[in-house]
């Protein structure tokens, strides 16, 4: 039965209470603890069951409950504090980015990303990137970074996961009613806003939404609505849902309808951030749009474009990236390139490592790489594991020069540190560890902590985590049918006393979460010892269609209700942000053992040594910056293995001892009050050094300054008098394309001889041919310094070399005097590369000449 007219049924708010809305959809509560605790003063039991909703809690609770409220003074002052402070946030114009800029230009960086974890009620995230990308909203709105951000509104959002009674891994989902969640639609003239946006040769409609995330405006894409055909309104269904022809059409909608919307909502970007190669079709978009609007042609749109595109890779492995068939690119292409000016293969060739490949699928991240002026990786290590992915699209380049850097990722301290940390961290550091997160001297004063005021206050978030564990394990039982008896021993697992080693992350073969688990023996030898007992806790999802992680899941399952272990190996279902939180918040030691070099951060140890907790890890991802000995523990030294079951055995082995050599003795070591100085010592010591470099204030902070505040300026020029300096560059790349096979360097000639003295003058000229061209085309360039054993110049220095015209097109170069500063085996070569005052990237055109041996 359709009703002909919907309405919606609000709560009588009390007019001293009528900001109660405003608050719950403004999603800075999710990291406002006062503003959380007074949705939970409201109603406790049901901020509890609405999944800690504030606006389904608005529209549920009982009416009398509100007028209670209006009559409790002590609430009512709750609520007038909490409303200030959201209004003080909003409008307080001494942001970091005013102080940083003065806010004299007029950016607007808009960040792209499939998923985002704000808040566990708005389920729009699967797992690490989701968190990564809402920690990013969280911190662009506290620095007041002016951005806006770009995703889609799931219906089913991610998987919801339970286990079977043979601990096998079960997905649920269920379709979110939008109008109870802290979103709201974006309205014209009352009726809500939607944006069209090219499927092929179609055109579907998007519904925009709006959550607001502190001062950041989240716009989200919605494709359920009576415009669509049933197959068209189920592309928002499910995040990561389907096969490759669901996720291109997702990808298409992000990115292409991503524009169109801001586009749609008055809103230009300078500047857009790509968050994974999942988003990569906004720049053909943004090309698109300059192409009509301004009359240039693509490569003069390109060169526009790209130089306000920001491009961050997250994925260590070929294989976790997205490809798609020429084929089925074509079918969604083919009514589209025509608008850019290009034909099937010349679009093909933007995702492809060989554009001469016929047979190459079309890569996202390909695409996003070729597009993008600034591309980083996610940490120092997962920097040259790109590199080294990557570097056939710049086969002239050397690897030390490849345009991929890395900004390290973070956390956003105030979401993940807990209350009772925050607490003491307000007495004894004051307020600036939270507006000044990724200043140093702000986290100073984390020595002057009493250590016995530090313990108690980790012992109590262990507590908690314990009797979370235990209400969580009597509900999953429940679930399964499990008889009351077996619900009632869920009250006596785990010791809140005891070491607690955490695991949680998606279950995947390279994160080998069975490592410590290798030796059932030892490890219940471990977990038992009445003196010094240990206890793990896992969590986390598999994919839907990683039968290996599930059974990994399985696997531990079993474990959990052997009897030696019953007590001490718990496995929590549907892990999310709230299992997370209570987790980073409670454990001892965090554990993260994958396979080196395939995670490529990883931030939930960052969440975890935010509150104190230790991390016990493989040197990967973010852990191989941030390692030192006397603030945590590192498995193995970094080595690379060829064979995995040698890995596993030399890794696990070296795990055991650490725990039962080092960890263990140290945590019970306890002197006459009963405090386990030297560990104490050793959480305050990561604190101090972990908390400034590994957050989003840091993070998102250095984004802006090495990538956003520059990639604007570049924009602006490009685009001044009328896109005048973007076409020029193009009709100079054309060129230089063209003529470059005519560059090459006829002859190299140095000072001195095969043996030099330290302080000798050393000077190189060569004579180089440059055809059509002219010498401020080009720069030429001397590398010189130290030979490795395998014959390669290590770090050379790049020194300029100056031109005068000899005869023709041959032109004499010739560098200044450079005195011989080390001892030892050196070498130099010389080499020309395309130069243009407006090009930011001299790889980027592909071109280079090197001199002969």
């Amino acid at each position: 039965m359709k009703p002909i007219q919907t309405f919606t049924v609000a709560p009588a708010l009390p007019e001293r209470l009528k900001s109660l809305p405003d608050l719950a959809y403004n999603l800075r509560w999710a990291w406002d603890y006062d503003s959380r605790s007074l949705f939970r003063r409201l109603d406790r039991h049901l901020w509890e069951s609405s999944g800690h909703n504030p606006v389904l809690m608005l529209g549920r609770i009982d009416q009398h409950k509100l007028e209670a409220a209006v009559e409790d003074p002590g609430f009512v002052a709750h609520y007038e504090r909490v409303r200030a402070a959201l209004d003080g946030y909003m409008n307080d114009p001494r942001t970091w980015y005013h102080r940083e800029t003065g806010a004299q230009n007029h950016l607007c960086v808009a960040y792209f990303s499939a998923e985002f974890a704000i808040a566990e009620c708005l389920p729009i995230y699967s797992g690490g990137l989701g968190v990564l990308a809402g920690d990013h909203l969280k911190s662009a709105s506290d620095l007041g970074l002016p951005l806006v951000s770009v995703g889609l509104l799931y219906q089913k959002g991610y998987f919801r996961q339970y286990l079977n009674a043979d601990g096998w891994q079960q997905e649920a989902r269920a379709d979110k009613d939008f109008h109870t969640l802290p979103v709201r639609p974006v309205l014209r003239d009352g009726q809500p806003l939607t944006v069209r946006v090219p499927l092929g040769s179609k055109e579907i409609t998007a519904r925009i939404w709006l959550a607001q995330v502190g001062r950041v405006p989240l716009y989200l894409l919605d494709t359920n609505v009576p415009d669509n055909r049933p197959e068209e309104r189920e592309i928002t269904a499910q995040l990561y849902g389907g096969e490759r022809d669901m996720r291109i059409r997702q990808e298409i909608l992000l990115g292409i309808g991503g524009i169109r919307a801001l586009e749609t909502l008055g809103i230009e970007p300078e500047v857009c951030h790509m968050n994974e190669g999942h988003t990569a079709f906004l720049a053909l978009e943004r090309i698109r749009r300059l192409m009509q609007r301004e009359g240039l042609n693509f490569a003069e749109a390109l060169a526009a474009a790209r130089a306000g595109h920001v491009f961050t890779t997250h994925t260590p492995v070929p294989a976790g990236n997205d490809y798609f068939s020429p084929a089925l690119v074509e079918h969604y292409f083919h009514a589209y390139w025509p608008h850019l000016g290009l034909d099937r293969d010349t679009f093909l060739a933007l995702g492809r490592r060989h554009p001469d490949d016929s047979f190459e699928e079309f890569c996202m991240t390909v695409l996003a790489l070729n597009l993008s002026n600034h591309n980083n990786a996610v940490s120092r290590l997962h920097e040259s594991v790109s590199r080294d992915m990557w570097a056939g699209l710049w086969p002239e380049a050397p690897r030390a020069e490849l345009p991929i850097s890395h900004v390290t990722n973070g956390v956003h301290a105030e979401s993940w540190v807990s209350h009772d940390l925050t607490h003491l961290l307000d007495n004894y550091l004051g307020p600036a560890w939270r507006s000044r997160t990724g200043d140093a001297d702000a986290w100073e004063g984390i020595g002057r902590i009493p250590i016995e005021e530090l313990w108690r206050t980790h012992e109590r978030r262990r507590e908690r985590l314990v009797a979370f564990a235990r209400s969580r394990l009597r509900e999953q039982l429940a679930h399964r049918g499990a008889s009351l008896f077996e619900q009632s021993g869920a009250d006596s697992i785990l010791d809140p006393q005891a070491l607690t080693i955490g695991f949680a992350r998606r279950f995947a073969a390279y994160k080998r979460p069975l490592l410590l688990l290798s030796d059932p023996a030892r490890l219940a030898k471990l977990l038992n010892d009445p003196d010094r007992p240990v206890q793990i806790i896992f969590a986390g999802k598999a994919h839907p269609r990683d039968e290996a992680g599930k059974d990994m899941i399985r696997q531990i399952a079993h474990f959990s209700r052997q009897p030696e272990f019953h007590k001490s190996i718990v496995f929590l279902e549907d892990y999310d942000l709230d299992v997370a939180r209570y987790m980073v918040q409670g454990v001892d030691i965090w554990l993260n053992n994958p396979r080196r070099p395939l995670e490529a951060s990883g931030t939930s140890g960052m969440k975890a040594a935010m509150n104190g907790a230790l991390n016990l890890s493989i040197l990967d991802g973010w852990w191989d910056e941030a390692y030192e000995p006397e603030i945590g523990w590192a498995i193995g030294k970094g080595e690379l293995y060829e064979d995995e079951a040698t890995q596993d055995s030399v890794e696990s082995a070296a795990l055991y001892d650490l725990l039962e050599k080092e960890i263990v003795p140290l945590f019970y070591e306890r002197k006459g009050d009963r405090l386990p100085h030297y560990w104490v010592q050793r959480m305050r010591k990561a604190m101090r050094e972990l908390c400034p470099r590994f957050n989003t204030c840091r993070m998102v902070s250095e984004y802006a300054r090495r990538f956003y505040l520059p990639a604007h300026r570049h924009y602006e020029q490009l685009t001044a008098t009328g896109f005048a300096p973007a076409r020029q560059l193009a009709a100079w790349s054309a060129r230089v394309s063209r003529h470059w096979g005519d560059v090459h360097i006829e002859s190299v000639q140095a000072s001195g001889g095969a043996e030099m003295h330290v302080g000798d003058p050393f000077t190189v000229a060569a004579r180089v041919r440059l055809g059509a061209l002219r010498p401020e085309d080009v720069s030429v360039q001397l590398c010189v310094g130290t030979v490795n054993n395998q014959g390669d110049l290590v770090n050379p220095s790049l020194i300029p070399m100056d031109a005068e015209k000899a005869d023709g097109t041959v032109w004499n170069y010739q560098t200044a005097a450079q005195p011989c500063c080390h001892s030892g085996l050196h070498g130099y070569t010389v080499r020309i590369l395309p130069h243009h005052p407006d090009l930011h990237n001299s790889w980027s055109l592909g071109l280079a000449q090197w001199a002969s041996p």
